[in-house]
Formats: structure tokens, C-alpha cells, sequence
């Protein structure tokens, strides 16, 4: 059942046993594991059933860090949340996102990198992750390059050594969680969903141990209620710290933020465009097959370069990926190619704008579309891959010469400084507007000159060629940019004093609410964080159903 909660009479109090709090991919894959449950679950979504301007409204932020995306067009409220915006074409006219979990690297303490660790290792979440791989409807769970190769068509580039390696992405179709669920989660009889529900505030008992209810407010001005056995924010790694904060009542910086922690350690994925790879051959873009985006056994599936852990932990570095875009040489030397493929979260940003890169500290622009995927900038991103396609025909027929350009995906260092806080600016329904202060740190940039470097080294090793690097100290460049990757805010750790979150992604401090979603991440990876999220929601639903048993 849908209910438009502002169809209820004012001041109605709704009565539940599980209140999951967001209707993206964390709470529909928290509200699907519950169906035919015992217990009664409301699922609250800011928005409608898909992404409206209003709601979006909500949304304005101010940006004092590194340049980043509008912040009315970094989220989005609608049933589906950020999958509404997945934009990748993955064939026959759908749109998808990347797929893959996180390496076994990325849950270790590592002694170079300050506040890194899980309470657990990925082992512990195989499992999870293979069911996620079900629920995101894409192939088998096995990312071993092997297992997509085709001989003679699809292989990995041959390199002389292990230091470098091929790491595969699975894609998921958005259809999934904006269609196909919508349905499955409407018809159940245990789940109702309400739209353009807005929790504006989460009430305590007077010791601030449980949650009690929720504040719900809509655009109209109608305030209702909700009470529940347990709560879970599905929110966001900028929208739960922002209802945290803004619920002071009993505890005065906010619930969970007791050691000051909730909004801090925010990252995301740094995404840049920098450097060439120029092949010693021009046969060899006929070997580059598998580092397109392509079908194997009707998966879409697309290979990237990294860096092999014993060598990422041997140079103390971040983890990291690369994607590899073919170009058609200019005729005359030392001259930047012309055609560039663009960055999709860039072009939803300019096409929902006209805004990008504004100077630190600047409002976030009023009259933003900032809706769904922007058809213009989709056109856009689909004329770039028939550019694309072009330079392959051109090499096919003419074999002229061809080089690549590269598009680095890495991992962001853990910084307790780069934050998510309360601004003075209030919303139309009286809540103080998000400050994001994205930091990052030398690391960051040093990983990706040297990894650059590493796959450098081992190219001219196997006689493949060679990188063009651009990058050439450790200040971040203007033009990195993010993958609307928000994580971090709330992060997971066993121990109140370094985490928000308990290993059971239980706040600490308080017995019946927790957070489900990419806030809790200690350390992010280079992965695309969806398929973590769907993984570590069926662990939390599994933990919730133990708890209301």
C-alpha cells in the first residue's frame, strides 16, 4: 500500500512496528527482506514515486570545501532514491550502474592510513554480497577476471607482471529498484509506504536511550507522527547526519554525537580525467575489448586497471582504478586530443544547473531542475560513446594511430575534518540547511600520480606502449570531481569513541535506532559503494529480524 501521508488529518500519530526511514536502495532492499514478516514496517520517502523539483528544493546546501556538485543535484528524493539517477547505457535502451564489491584490502587496518579498519573482514560479507548480486539482478557472484574473458575477443591486456591487474564491474539496471520493487513492496501486506513524508526531527525518552517517535512534516504544513518498536535511517551519508544534528533535544550536539562524530570522516570517490595511454601498436585498441562496456552471457560487464594489493600495501597507497577511453591521434604532435568523454555526474550537473565549480563558500543555486537524469545531458553522454564507436570503426578501417584517454576512480583517506554540518539557512519546513566541506588530502592525489607511474612501468615492460601523466603534485586539481559516492558520515566501529555506528550498524548510545546505507563505511575503496549497500542492508535486515522475534 502508498499512502500520500499529506491525506492524513493533521497531527495523526501512525503506529508501527519497523519504521525505515528513505526509500533508495537501502530501504527498499530493507523493506523487500521484511515482506511476509510478522511485523508491520512503514517505509518513509521524502518524495513522491519519482523525483519532483519541490522536494529537490529541500535539498540546497552550501559548499566551503573542495568544489563540489550543487547539492540540490547531488541527492534525490523520490521512491528509488539515487538509483533514479544511474546512468550508465548498458544496452537495449536501459540505463544501469557499476557493480562490485569491495576487495578484501579495503577492510584491513592499514597502518598507512589513518582511521581504516572493519569490525569485520570481507569474508564475513561474502555471503551477503552474493545475495546482494540476486537482488541487484545482474550475474553470478565472482569477479575473477577469468570468468569473463572470451579467448580471442575479450582478454586482459597481457602484462609482464601481477603489480598491475584487471578488475571487473558487473551492471545493475535501475529499473530494478525504481520499477520492479516499487511494485513488490506496494503489494505487500505488511509494508506500507508513505510519500512526501519529511522526518524533520527523531524524539527520546528522557534518558536518550530509545527513540520514541518521529516528527513528519510536509510542504503543505501538516505535522504528523510516528511511533515504532525500532527505526532505521536510510537516508544518505548527508541527510542522516543532518537529522541527527538537528534532533538536540535531550542530547544537545545531536543523537549518536555524543564524541562529536556524526557528519565527520565524509568521503566520496574521487573521479578524474587526467593522462593519456599511447599504444606502442594501433592493433593494440583491437586487444582493448574487455575494458569497454560489454555483454558476457547477457551480464553487461567492463573491465578497469588497478594496482595488486601487496603492491598498494608494499607503496602505502590508496586503492584505485582506471577505465581507458579510446581517441583517434590528432595529425599534428603535442596537441590535447579534441574529443573528451565527459564525466556523467559532470554533465547532470551542468545540464540541471548551468552551474559547476562555484567559489568556496557560494550558495547553492535557486531554480534547479535537479530532478532525475537530465535527458539533455544524456544526450549528451550518448553522443560521447557514438564518438566513440567511430574511433573504433576508424581503427577497423583505416588503422590510424589511437590513443586512450584515462578516467581515475580511487579511494578517499579517511579525514575527520572533510564533514557534513548544520548551515544558519533554514528549509520551507524549519530545518537548517546541509554544509558540506569535502577535504582531501595529499594521499589522495599522491595514490594516482603513483599509480599512474605503476601501470606506466608495466607497460613498457610488456612493449604496450606508454602513459602520458599530467598530474605532477599533490594538490588536488580543480577538476576532480566526485561520483555523488556520498559516504562515511556515520561510520561503523566498535568502539562509541571512533565510530557512530556498532558493528550491527546499531547508533551507539541508543537501543532501538540504526543506519543502513553508505554513511556507515569506515573506508571506501574505489567500488562503486551500491553493491556494499545492498549487501550490508540483507545483513542488517537479518540482524532486525532476531531483534523482533
Amino acid at each position: 500500500m502508498i499512502i500520500d501521508i499529506r491525506s492524513l488529518p493533521q497531527q495523526t500519530t501512525i503506529d508501527t512496528d519497523v519504521c525505515i526511514v528513505g526509500a533508495g536502495v537501502a530501504g527498499i532492499t530493507l523493506a523487500r527482506e521484511f515482506i511476509r514478516e510478522e511485523f508491520r514496517v512503514s517505509l518513509l520517502e521524502s518524495g513522491g514515486l519519482s523525483p519532483d523539483r519541490a522536494t529537490q528544493s529541500l535539498y540546497w546546501g552550501e559548499n566551503t570545501g573542495h568544489p563540489y556538485y550543487p547539492l540540490d543535484t547531488a541527492r534525490i528524493g523520490g521512491f528509488g532514491g539515487s538509483s533514479n539517477r544511474w546512468g550508465v547505457p548498458i544496452g537495449d535502451h536501459h540505463l544501469g550502474v557499476r557493480l562490485r564489491p569491495l576487495d578484501g584490502i579495503d577492510f584491513e587496518e592499514r597502518e598507512w592510513i589513518p582511521y581504516s579498519g572493519w569490525p569485520f573482514n570481507k569474508a564475513h560479507l561474502d555471503p551477503f554480497y552474493e545475495r546482494a548480486q540476486a537482488i541487484c539482478k545482474v550475474g553470478p557472484y565472482t569477479y575473477n577476471v577469468k570468468d569473463w574473458e572470451k579467448p580471442g575477443e575479450t582478454t586482459r591486456l597481457p602484462l609482464a607482471d601481477d603489480r598491475v591487474k584487471t578488475a571487473i564491474f558487473q551492471f545493475g539496471s535501475r529499473d530494478t529498484f525504481t520499477r520492479e520493487y516499487r511494485d513488490e513492496i506496494t503489494r505487500a501486506d505488511n509494508i506500507t509506504t508513505f510519500i512526501y513524508a519529511n522526518v524533520v526531527e527523531a524524539e527520546t525518552d528522557s534518558t536518550a536511550q530509545t527513540v520514541t517517535r518521529l516528527r513528519i512534516a510536509s510542504m503543505e504544513g501538516k505535522e504528523n507522527w510516528i511511533t515504532a518498536k525500532l527505526f532505521i535511517l536510510a537516508t544518505g551519508a548527508i541527510e542522516i547526519p543532518r537529522l541527527l544534528l538537528l534532533s538536540n533535544k535531550r542530547q544537545k550536539t545531536g543523537l549518536g554525537n555524543q564524541n562529536g562524530l556524526v557528519g565527520r570522516f565524509f568521503m566520496e570517490h574521487p573521479h578524474l580525467w587526467s593522462g593519456l595511454y599511447k599504444p606502442s601498436q594501433p592493433g593494440i585498441i583491437n586487444s582493448t575489448a574487455l575494458y569497454r562496456v560489454h555483454q558476457v552471457n547477457e551480464v553487461p560487464v567492463m573491465g578497469k586497471l588497478t594496482i595488486a594489493e601487496e603492491v598498494l600495501r608494499r607503496e602505502k597507497l590508496l586503492n584505485y582504478c582506471v577505465s581507458i577511453h579510446p581517441e583517434i591521434m590528432p595529425k599534428r604532435p603535442n596537441i590535447t586530443p579534441s574529443f573528451k568523454v565527459i564525466s556523467w555526474p559532470l554533465l547532470s550537473s551542468n545540464s540541471t544547473t548551468g552551474c559547476r565549480g562555484r567559489d568556496k563558500g557560494a550558495a547553492a543555486p535557486r531554480h534547479s531542475a535537479g530532478a532525475a537524469v537530465s535527458e539533455a545531458g544524456l544526450a549528451v553522454y550518448r553522443k560521447a560513446r557514438r564518438m566513440s564507436g567511430r574511433v573504433l570503426n576508424a581503427v577497423r578501417k583505416k588503422k590510424p594511430s589511437v590513443i586512450f584517454q584515462l578516467n581515475h576512480m580511487t579511494e578517499q583517506m579517511p579525514n575527520p575534518d572533510s564533514r557534513v554540518t548544520l548551515g544558519e539557512e533554514v528549509d520551507p519546513l524549519g530545518r537548517r540547511r546541509v554544509r558540506l566541506d569535502w577535504q582531501l588530502s595529499p594521499l589522495d592525489i599522491r595514490s594516482i600520480i603513483r599509480a599512474q607511474e605503476i601501470i606506466d612501468g608495466e607497460l613498457r615492460r610488456a612493449g604496450l606502449g606508454m602513459l602520458q601523466i599530467e598530474l605532477r603534485d599533490e594538490t588536488p586539481p580543480s577538476s576532480l570531481e566526485g561520483g555523488w559516492h556520498h559516504m562515511g558520515t556515520t561510520r561503523m566501529h566498535r568502539d562509541a569513541r571512533k565510530g557512530v555506528v556498532d558493528e550491527n550498524c546499531r547508533v551507539h548510545g541508543l537501543a532501538n535506532l540504526f543506519i543502513a546505507g553508505p554513511s556507515v563505511f569506515p573506508t571506501g575503496g574505489y567500488a562503486n559503494p551500491v553493491l556494499t549497500i545492498v549487501a550490508l542492508s540483507a545483513r542488517l535486515a537479518d540482524h532486525v529480524k532476531k531483534v523482533m522475534c
